[in-house]
C-alpha cells in the first residue's frame, strides 16, 4: 500500500492531477445529464449530447447543441450551473477548499498542485489565496445576482426572477456563456435583452472581473490601486485588456454597426468587445456580421483572459509577450523590456508555444470540420476558436454538426480550459537536464 501510494504521489504530478480532475467532473456531468430526469421531456439524452453539454459547462465554454432554457429540466440546469460554478473556480481549487474546510492538513504536493492550477506566483500563502478566491467568488456572484434581480423578477416573478439572475450571475462571472433566454427563442442567448442597459452592464462587468482573474485583484487591493507597486504581471494583464477593449470596440463600432443608432451603435460595440474574452453571450448574430469581423472575433476568443481567471483562451499575457518579443526582434534589441522591466527568456519561449500550439490546432480542426460539414471555412473556423478559447460564441451552425465534429470541438473546450502547456507538460512527467550539448550553428530565417 505504500508502495503504491507512493507510485501515485510520483506519477500524479500537478499537471495530470488538473487534467484528470477536469476529465472526472465531465463524465459525471455527463452521466447525470445523460439521465431521463434531466430533459424537460424527461427522455433520455443521447451520451454524445450529455458529454458535449458537461463538457461546455465544466470547461465554463458555452457552445451548446440543445437549448438550455428549453430543453433541460430543472434537475439538468441544476447540474449544468454547478458545474460552472465548479469548473470557474477549478477542480483543484474546489477540492483544496474542501480539505480546508474538513479541518485536515494540506501538504507540500496539494499546495503545489493548487499553485499550477491558479497560476500563482508562489506556493507561499496558496491557501490563503484560496480563501480569498472562493470568499471574492461569492461576493461578488451575490452582488450580481443582487443587481440582476431586479429586472428578472419584474419579468418572471420572484422565485423565477431570482434564480435566473443567480444563474446568469455565475454564468456570467465564470465566463461560461450559458443563458435562460431561449424561452424567448432557442439559442438566442441575450439578444432578447439587447435593449436592457441594465442587464448587460452589469453582465459586461461580471466577465470583466471573472476575466482579469483574482490574482490581478489581490495584487491591485495590496497595493491600493497604485500603478507603480504593481507586478508587471498586473500591469501587462490591465494594459493588454484595456487596449484589446478599445481597440475592438472602435472597430465594431466604425465598421460593422455603423448604420445602427447611437445607442444601439454604442452598447453592440462595447457587448461585441467584451463578450469573446471568452463569456459567449452575444447580443446579435455572429452569423451576419463580415467574415472581416469574425476573424477579428476569433483572434479576441483565442486570446481570452487572465492567467489564474475564470476565463480560457492562450492568455493576454501570451499575446503581450508574442507582441513585444517581436517588436524587440524588429528592432534589434536583445533584452525584451516593458514597464521598467526586463521579460525572462522562459516566458517568452512559452509564449511562442503556446501560440504555435494553439494556431496549429485552430488550423487542424478547421481543416477537419471542412471536410465533414457542408459549412464555410470562416465559420468552421470560428466554431474552432470558440472551443479552444472556451467562449461559446457561435455562428449557428453547432446544433447541427455532426459526431465527428463534435467530438472535435468537445476535445477543443477540455483543451482550453486546461491550457496546452499543462497537457504537454502531463505528458512530460520531469524536465531532462541534457547530459551533453550539441555544437550551435546559425541558420537564416526569414
Amino acid at each position: 500500500m505504500l508502495r503504491l501510494r507512493i507510485f501515485l504521489r510520483d506519477q500524479m504530478t500537478s499537471f495530470r492531477v488538473i487534467l484528470v480532475g477536469f476529465i472526472l467532473l465531465i463524465l459525471a456531468g455527463a452521466l447525470l445529464l445523460s439521465l431521463p430526469i434531466a430533459s424537460a421531456s424527461h427522455v433520455r439524452t443521447p451520451f454524445l449530447d450529455a458529454l458535449f453539454t458537461s463538457t461546455s459547462a465544466a470547461c465554463v465554454t458555452g457552445l451548446v447543441v440543445r437549448d438550455t432554457a428549453t430543453y433541460w429540466s430543472l434537475f439538468g440546469r441544476a447540474v449544468i450551473l454547478i458545474l460552472i460554478q465548479i469548473g470557474g473556480l477549478g477542480v483543484v481549487t474546489v477540492g483544496v477548499f474542501m480539505i480546508v474546510l474538513s479541518g485536515k492538513q494540506i501538504g507540500i504536493h496539494q499546495r503545489t498542485v493548487m499553485q499550477e492550477a491558479i497560476s500563482a506566483p508562489q506556493i507561499g500563502g496558496i491557501i490563503r489565496f484560496t480563501k480569498f478566491f472562493i470568499g471574492g467568488t461569492a461576493l461578488l456572484e451575490a452582488l450580481g445576482m443582487i443587481a440582476l434581480a431586479p429586472p428578472f423578477i419584474r419579468e418572471f416573478g420572484v422565485a423565477k426572477g431570482l434564480s435566473y439572475a443567480l444563474f446568469h450571475s455565475i454564468s456570467a462571472f465564470c465566463n461560461a456563456g450559458f443563458d435562460l433566454m431561449g424561452i424567448r427563442g432557442q439559442y438566442s442567448s441575450l439578444s432578447s435583452l439587447q435593449h436592457n442597459h441594465w442587464v448587460l452592464g452589469v453582465i459586461m462587468a461580471l466577465i470583466v472581473f471573472g476575466g482579469i482573474g483574482f490574482l490581478t485583484w489581490r495584487d491591485l487591493l495590496d497595493n491600493r490601486f497604485r500603478w507603480q507597486r504593481l507586478r508587471l504581471q498586473t500591469k501587462i494583464i490591465l494594459y493588454t485588456t484595456a487596449v484589446l477593449l478599445i481597440l475592438t470596440f472602435l472597430y465594431f463600432w466604425l465598421v460593422e454597426f455603423r448604420n445602427l443608432r447611437m445607442t444601439d451603435r454604442i452598447w453592440y460595440s462595447l457587448f461585441a468587445a467584451v463578450t469573446p474574452r471568452t463569456a459567449g453571450f452575444n447580443t446579435f448574430e455572429y452569423g451576419a456580421i463580415s467574415e472581416t469581423g469574425m476573424l477579428v472575433t476569433i483572434v479576441l476568443m483565442m486570446t481570452g483572459g487572465a492567467p489564474g481567471s475564470t476565463a480560457g483562451g492562450m492568455k493576454v499575457t501570451t499575446l503581450f509577450a508574442v507582441c513585444i518579443a517581436a517588436a524587440n526582434d524588429l528592432r534589434r534589441k536583445e533584452d525584451v523590456n516593458c514597464f521598467g522591466r526586463r521579460l525572462d527568456e522562459t516566458s517568452i519561449h512559452k509564449a511562442f508555444s503556446i501560440l504555435f500550439i494553439y494556431t496549429a490546432l485552430l488550423m487542424t480542426g478547421t481543416a477537419v470540420i471542412t471536410l465533414a460539414e457542408p459549412v464555410p471555412l470562416i465559420r468552421a473556423m470560428f466554431e474552432c476558436a470558440s472551443a479552444l478559447g472556451t467562449v461559446g460564441l457561435t455562428t449557428g451552425i453547432t446544433p447541427g454538426l455532426g459526431p465527428v465534429s463534435k467530438a472535435i470541438l468537445i476535445l477543443f473546450m477540455y483543451f482550453g480550459r486546461v491550457g496546452g502547456l499543462t497537457i504537454v507538460y502531463a505528458a512530460v512527467s520531469k524536465k531532462k537536464r541534457p547530459i551533453r550539448k550539441y555544437p550551435m550553428e546559425k541558420i537564416a530565417v526569414g
